[in-house]
């Protein structure tokens, strides 16, 4: 199968996506490797997906909350730690979580594991800019501030969660 950028299914508003692993590009922070399957603008704005594969014990994202997105996870290898509102639970190889808007959550690779998940977000938000940005930061070669001053750009809007700073506590 080929698709050409910018070619639209009338049907759908968008050409079928096809990323192939050889060709994704990938990020990098310094616990996690991204690899980018299809953002917004390749779904006609109805969905972004990538896969992080994170070190042992990595420490993922802060809490956080979308206002327009659901965020759905499914862990193909190793155990995800996450928060969903105030609990915390791992997140087995094989299992699926889908977090509604609104809902603050968080997530770390489990204490003593790996973590290969796909994330999709849907609608879609452009997540692959933030991603780039997120590397730069965690890689000392961009200012933080860009991060807080994304929030509406990207629909990521940090909370402050107790249970998750105890989780994170917890693992020391």
């Amino acid at each position: 199968m080929t698709t050409k950028q910018n070619e639209t299914t009338p049907a759908t508003g968008f050409a079928p996506v096809l990323t192939r692993a050889a060709d994704a590009e990938t990020t990098r922070d310094p616990s996690s490797v991204m690899t980018l399957l299809a953002d917004s603008g390749d779904t006609g704005g109805r969905l972004t997906s990538y896969r992080s594969t994170f070190a042992e014990g990595a420490v993922g994202a802060p809490a956080h909350l979308h206002t327009k997105a659901a965020e759905l996870f499914f862990v193909i290898d190793g155990a995800l730690q996450v928060l969903v509102g105030e609990e915390v639970t791992v997140l087995e190889a094989g299992d699926f979580l889908v977090v509604p808007p609104h809902t603050p959550h968080a997530f770390a690779a489990a204490p003593g594991a790996t973590a290969d998940v796909l994330f999709v977000f849907t609608p879609g938000a452009g997540r692959f800019d933030y991603l780039r940005l997120l590397g730069r930061v965690m890689r000392g070669e961009a200012d933080p501030q860009e991060i807080k001053d994304s929030s509406e750009r990207f629909d990521n809007h940090y909370v402050d969660s107790p249970a998750w700073r105890e989780a994170l506590a917890a693992r020391a």
